[in-house]
């Protein structure tokens, strides 16, 4: 069975159809890359997983429930994070604050506290700055700030919506690395992402979304070497 399974999901803006009956899924343990141009649904996509928008049809299922009408702060305490495009750090908060609103649906103290170190292991940028405000970070540091919130869950699926955007070349290397090894230490992702080329690098699979349909699916290294692919995404 998928961990995630979307299906024939239509969501609208007032009269304009953004998703025209998208179905696809997620297994335990992959990296998903859904790729695709500006406006084609990805973000939309993302926002109906995690409770945002609610489709006119079609479903929602996560390890066998479904949470199409599941309210957001239910989803992520029945194990969905969301790392937002644009980063959505508190900016006036210090870095552990932020850090400790990621995990505002657990109780656990002790365990909390344990989760905090691995995030300051996996990110020890983090850990040096965490006294300081979230919003006097670089784009970089912003982004891994906003990837260790969600972690602070301890999702079994994350969601990414465009990691890599604004960032300087050597942190898009060092975030792609990130989501790499956060998939080998047991977290399942689906990654949003218009770098596709980076994107098809580490993901499994990946989906090819144009005006609210997905359009082409398959294994991302096949994709990778796809001609029309290359043309459309990849800039060769």
């Amino acid at each position: 069975m998928a961990m995630l399974e979307v299906n024939g999901i239509e969501v609208y803006y007032g009269m304009i159809q953004a998703l025209k009956g998208v179905t696809f899924q997620v297994d335990k343990g992959e990296i998903i890359a859904l790729i695709g141009a500006n406006g084609a649904g990805k973000t939309t996509t993302l926002h109906t997983i995690t409770g945002l928008l609610t489709p006119k049809k079609g479903t929602v299922t996560f390890e066998g429930k479904d949470i199409t009408h599941t309210p957001a702060h239910k989803i992520v305490s029945m194990g969905i994070a969301h790392v937002p495009e644009g980063r959505r750090v508190f900016a006036d908060l210090s870095v552990y604050q932020n850090l400790r609103m990621g995990a505002y649906t657990r109780k656990d103290k002790n365990e909390i506290e344990q989760t905090l170190e691995i995030i300051y292991e996996r990110f020890p940028r983090l850990k040096e700055r965490k006294n300081q405000r979230a919003g006097t970070l670089s784009g970089g540091e912003q982004q891994m700030l906003a990837m260790g919130r969600a972690l602070m869950s301890r999702p079994r699926l994350i969601v990414m919506d465009e990691p890599s955007m604004g960032l300087s070349p050597i942190f898009v290397n060092e975030i792609f690395d990130i989501i790499a090894e956060i998939s080998r230490a047991g977290t399942t992702v689906l990654l949003v992402e218009q770098n596709a080329k980076k994107a098809l690098n580490i993901a499994n699979r990946a989906y090819v979304l144009e005006t609210g349909k997905i359009v082409l699916s398959g294994d991302a290294k096949d994709l990778l070497n796809d001609d029309a692919i290359k043309k459309a995404y990849l800039g060769e």
